[in-house]
């Protein structure tokens, strides 16, 4: 027992854990004793004090920093790679420095706050199925929607894409694994920790934090110390994302395959690129804005109090400056995996390849000129509002880009409508309109008279469900082969799909026509005008959600006992396909040589990247069986 005390791990973890509350206790009530501050033992202000740092004790006894922490202290330090790579499933239990291995954290991680969030959106339907009060009441339902966003936007679809990205971008550039493998180890770790803050907010007294995912200041300031779980756990959730996008950017620039040239990358690795720049420059916004909360809340700073000279304006602004380029850092990665997804089953070329990485970049600048359309009812200054109309309505343009190349890249091409080309297509038809609601929105008469109401709902669901969650589907089903070394099954993957695409737009298409006519979001009850149309999307959403439990079976099922995946089961022509799937510990026997583009589908011979002295794997003849699951 003494020495799983000592080792990393979570005896050592929870022994931490101990210790850092033992600790935040005694240094709490120091800091009361030494400033003549009454009464010295204080619950809430050795909560705070535990919130911040509790979680670093648990870092430290899980082994997240013991390689740094050997080296700072001068002892000699050896890489024996003995924690990397996955030999058992308890290796994805603990600290691990394997790309791949940190890549499937991130996502089973990542769904399982998704199926929570999911629970919680089920609760909320269950309660407007009719007007007037059915299971909860009105704070206990802010709670619930506040919560339900919060980890759907900070623990699953930002973290599911690092987790990926993680997974296939190493791979795509003939990296053996990512440029900072403890910082990546340590940018998961903190993710589990993020949520778990989020879900203890249900404990305190007064509720958990129930200020909505944006916890607008004076607000939050005012809230229960529930909302203090918010403003410290997004602060983790957002270095993870900071920690992440800098090992991205460091290896796609310095890791990169010989004869990978940036116009010889593929879309996915481009796509990660553009996030990862959003990501460093935008996050410490959200940082920033959640500081300024909690030091208003615990040491009375006033930056939101407008009776003692704060602004309150402030905050949205600070807030907005981060979280629309945030719509982007949920929508970008899944552009790439779509391209992905419809070049190899298409079997064409993407159209316009430097168009489409160029429209990256533009929305990454564009992204940062329109925050402001988000507070045209806020009551800032009126002239603000047209050129926010006008950047908003421009930055429509890169993304229309995006949609024209894949339309045409599918046109007169050899489609291949398996599990992941439908949710790729139905992506471009779910985000097309969810583009065209926010051009609507753009339009300032427009949004004065339908903000606040559920055609905001509407709009921001099929952005994020039918825009994100359709490419993150498409992505899993794609490289579920490459993850696992196994095969889904094609029926419940295409059943799977069927039932989200009706169910979704029974639930959130209904949206814009009750919100056109003024129903209003974040309350708990409403008129008697709106009870029809609020039963059928509540019985459409409890649809919803029981179609995700068939992704789950077949997810588990597929991975414990499916088909075996060949190496290349879809004749892609990208390096991750060039290998064994699970690819080997280490990724490559030898380096890989990066000879043409990825997506010369239809030119005579096309490969993309050569491995010296080793075979290269020859493509499955057009027409051929590609997998087991064909039978399917």
């Amino acid at each position: 027992m003494a020495a799983r005390l000592t080792s990393p791990g979570w005896y050592r973890a929870l022994l931490y854990l101990v210790i850092g509350l033992a600790f935040t206790l005694g240094l709490s009530a120091g800091l009361r004793a030494i400033y003549n501050v009454d009464p010295v033992y204080s619950w809430q202000s050795w909560l705070t004090i535990a919130l911040l740092m509790v979680p670093l004790f648990f870092l430290a006894g899980i082994g997240c920093f013991d390689y740094w922490w050997r080296w700072a202290r001068g002892r000699k330090v050896i890489d024996d790679h003995a924690d990397h790579g996955a030999h058992s499933w308890k290796d994805y239990f603990k600290v691990n420095t394997d790309h791949k291995v940190i890549g499937i954290q991130y996502i089973c991680v990542s769904f399982f706050f998704m199926f929570i969030g999911g629970l919680m959106a089920m609760l909320i339907r269950a309660e407007l199925a009719q007007p007037g009060r059915q299971f909860v009441d009105a704070n206990t339902y802010n709670g619930l929607f506040s919560i339900h966003a919060t980890l759907l936007i900070f623990l699953f679809v930002i973290p599911v894409f690092a987790g990926i990205a993680n997974y296939v971008l190493p791979l795509m550039i003939g990296a053996p694994d990512m440029a900072f493998p403890r910082l990546n180890a340590l940018s998961f770790w903190m993710l589990p920790v993020a949520g778990t803050i989020m879900m203890l907010s249900f404990l305190m007294p007064g509720g958990s934090f129930a200020a909505g995912w944006t916890a607008y200041a004076p607000l939050s300031v005012d809230a229960p110390i529930g909302q203090t779980f918010f403003t410290i756990a997004v602060q983790f959730a957002g270095a993870s994302s900071i920690a992440t996008a800098l090992n991205f950017l460091v290896t796609i620039i310095t890791m990169r395959a010989p004869g990978m040239t940036f116009f010889r990358m593929p879309l996915l690795v481009w796509a990660n690129f553009s996030t990862s720049l959003l990501v460093v420059i935008a996050t410490p916004f959200i940082a920033a804005s959640q500081f300024m909360v909690l030091l208003d809340r615990a040491l009375g700073f006033n930056f939101f109090n407008a009776a003692k000279g704060g602004d309150v304006l402030m905050y949205q602004h600070v807030f907005w400056f981060y979280s629309h380029p945030a719509v982007y850092i949920m929508m970008l990665p899944g552009f790439g995996i779509i391209s992905e997804v419809l070049a190899t089953r298409a079997r064409k070329p993407i159209f316009g390849y430097r168009m489409m990485a160029f429209s990256l970049l533009a929305i990454v600048v564009l992204g940062f000129t329109v925050w402001a359309h988000h507070m045209f009812v806020s009551g800032m200054q009126n002239w603000i509002r047209i050129p926010m109309m006008i950047t908003t309505a421009i930055i429509a343009i890169p993304t229309g880009i995006k949609i024209f190349s894949w339309v045409a890249t599918l046109w007169r091409g050899v489609l291949k409508m398996d599990t992941p080309m439908l949710w790729a297509t139905g992506f471009i038809v779910m985000f097309t309109l969810g583009g065209i609601s926010g051009v609507m929105l753009a339009m300032v008469p427009l949004d004065i008279h339908v903000s606040d109401t559920y055609f905001i709902v509407a709009h921001i669901h099929y952005v994020l469900f039918g825009g994100s969650m359709f490419t993150i589907f498409a992505g899993i089903y794609f490289w579920f082969p490459k993850m696992t070394g196994r095969m889904y099954n094609e029926r419940l993957g295409k059943l799977h799909f069927w039932l989200t695409f009706i169910f979704f737009n029974l639930t959130f298409a209904p949206m814009h026509l009750i919100g056109v006519q003024g129903m209003p979001r974040r309350v708990y009850d409403y008129a008697q005008q709106f009870a029809t149309w609020n039963l059928i999307i509540s019985l459409a959403s409890f649809g919803l959600g029981l179609s995700t439990l068939i992704f789950l079976y077949n997810v588990i099922a597929s991975w414990r006992g499916g088909p075996r995946a060949v190496a290349n089961p879809w004749r892609s022509l990208t390096i991750e396909w060039q290998v064994s799937s699970p690819p080997p510990i280490f990724n490559f026997d030898t380096v890989p040589s990066v000879v043409g583009g990825p997506y010369e589908y239809g030119v005579p011979g096309a490969v993309h990247a050569v491995f010296k002295g080793a075979e290269v794997p020859s493509p499955v003849p057009a027409g051929a069986p590609t997998s087991p699951a064909t039978e399917h």
